[in-house]
């Protein structure tokens, strides 16, 4: 199994650039186009909540659960 970020989907719905999202939870713009390219290693709790709350979403809309 692989974990799959749709955080790139998520903002590309809500209509909020990355450089946005940014701003409004305070993570490092490269961290976000990171996990927007799922490329990211280390995804931080608090990151994660962060993004859930500016984007009024749940932690399973950010992260998918896939086959290799």
């Amino acid at each position: 199994m692989k974990i799959h970020i749709t955080l790139n989907e998520l903002l590309d719905k809500q209509d909020i650039s990355q450089h946005e999202l940014s701003r409004l939870t305070g993570i490092r713009q490269p961290s976000i186009n990171e996990m927007c390219n799922n490329q990211t290693k280390r995804l931080p709790l608090d990151n994660l909540a962060k993004i859930c709350e500016v984007l009024e979403c749940d932690i399973t809309d950010v992260l998918k659960l896939e086959p290799k």
